[in-house]
């Protein structure tokens, strides 16, 4: 509606999105004068649930935080608890862990690829409509998610909400030649995400900057997925530079247990998530952050990919700030996901038991994984009989709420200082509405805190 040269835009439910959120801009004399991702999915009350449960629980409570990636929650709640019990899983345990975690990026990042993110391109309303006319298209990311259930199937008992991951390990490990089928098909997926990739570079991408600090575990050596170090790479604007350079900037780490001592959150009246911020400013984690903190370790095949698809050269350090451009970061890291998941099946060897005695005591423990959509931590405190008396979760959606939400203003401001006047509002939905969907926000896990207070002075 117009009045006095006011506009408001309201989207009531976002589509194509994990989770019930909606959408309030506000504009005022051709300049965007508020924007707001009104996450309205009730909390959730996870951290309320864990206090007062045995040090054991975790993992499969907070599986339940989300069907789409049951597996960060779990490997995150478990390094958290085996770091305050001072164990430390790696070998082939922790091969097979990472391998778990790689089936879960191959069927999320693919799910949100065909199905939710890739409509948008071609100008589809949903990929039901796509797979009218690009029929082959959406079922090649079928088959590639397929892949990824199966390794959730195998591993985690099923593919939502696995039931085979414990402390320590695994209630039951594969024998190799139960891999033996898993490989076969992922070989197959391999050949389709490298075709993903390629379709997916092929799109018309808006111009776009995100200048935002990035943050990302890295593990030198290899992608970090499971586990690593936080780190930060400033603003561009931090260090003078346009937000738009691809530039590498300098990196600084922070030990996982100084997490809180660097990200703070804080309540908005308008969301049930809380919004966080890294050294009092906004910033970015997920696909974006990873490759450009971390690209330099994907394989050599998904460094190809990325070459071909015009990210630049990984090794170089290349960094992707056009949010639009997500989509072929989320291909590459499939196709990388599919190439390690195959490298960990080649090497593996049964270790001799399928998981390693966690015992408790009183300390607090910190862990930190890559899910699909970004950073996840989690941190529990356990007294000595190892019951939960605090536990905190911070998943990525609400870490990136103030990214999306500045990305929204300027997308939106950039239509309106392109255009006469006549921009619609269905327009201007429509685009900010694959603004948000180029994030891949999952609205439901960040909606989990326990305290809620809303001024509505």
């Amino acid at each position: 509606m117009t009045h006095r040269g006011s506009r408001v835009l309201r989207v009531g439910a976002l589509s194509r999105v994990e989770g019930e959120g909606a959408l309030h801009l506000r504009l005022q004399e051709g300049r965007v004068a508020r924007t707001e991702l009104q996450i309205y999915e009730p909390p959730r009350f996870f951290e309320a649930f864990l206090r007062g449960r045995a040090y054991t629980e975790p993992p499969d409570i907070t599986s339940r935080v989300c069907g789409i990636c049951p597996v960060a929650y779990q490997l995150s709640a478990c390094r958290a608890i085996e770091d305050a019990c001072g164990v430390e899983v790696c070998g082939q345990l922790g091969a097979l862990r990472r391998l778990l975690y790689c089936g879960e990026w191959i069927e999320s990042q693919i799910l949100h690829i065909h199905l939710l993110h890739a409509p948008d391109f071609p100008g589809y309303a949903s990929a039901v409509d796509m797979a009218r006319t690009r029929r082959a298209d959406v079922e090649r990311g079928l088959r590639i998610k397929q892949a990824g259930n199966a390794i959730l199937e195998l591993l985690g008992g099923r593919a939502i909400h696995p039931v085979n991951v414990r402390l320590g390990g695994f209630h039951r490990v594969p024998t190799r030649a139960e891999l033996r089928p898993l490989r076969e098909q992922l070989a197959r997926a391999r050949n389709d995400a490298w075709e993903t990739v390629r379709w997916v570079a092929g799109f018309d991408f808006p111009d776009a900057s995100a200048d935002h600090a990035l943050l990302a575990l890295i593990e030198p050596g290899r992608y970090a997925i499971d586990g690593g170090i936080p780190a930060v790479m400033a603003a561009p604007h931090a260090h003078g530079l346009p937000g738009d350079t691809d530039q590498p900037l300098p990196l600084r780490q922070f030990p996982v247990h100084a997490f809180t001592e660097e990200v703070t959150e804080r309540q908005v009246p308008y969301s049930t998530a809380l919004q966080a911020t890294l050294d009092g400013e906004r910033y970015l984690t997920g696909s974006l952050a990873r490759y450009a903190l971390s690209g330099r370790w994907l394989s050599p095949v998904a460094q190809q990919a990325a070459r071909e698809a015009g990210l630049g050269n990984p090794l170089s350090g290349t960094v992707c700030r056009n949010p639009f451009r997500s989509i072929v970061v989320r291909a590459v890291e499939a196709l990388y996901a599919i190439d390690e998941a195959l490298r960990i099946i080649d090497a593996y060897r049964p270790p001799p038991h399928p998981y390693l005695e966690v015992l408790p005591r009183a300390d607090t423990g910190h862990g930190a994984t890559e899910a699909p959509r970004g950073l996840l931590y989690h941190r529990y405190a356990l007294d000595a009989d190892g019951t939960v008396t605090d536990a905190l979760l911070i998943p990525p959606t609400a870490q990136n709420q103030g990214a999306i939400e500045e990305d929204l203003r300027r997308l939106v401001q950039r239509r309106l200082d392109g255009e006469d006047g006549s921009v619609t509002d269905a327009e201007l939905t429509a685009l900010c509405e694959r603004g948000i969907r180029n994030h891949d926000p999952c609205i439901s896990c960040s909606a989990h805190f326990l305290d809620l207070t809303v001024d509505r002075s």
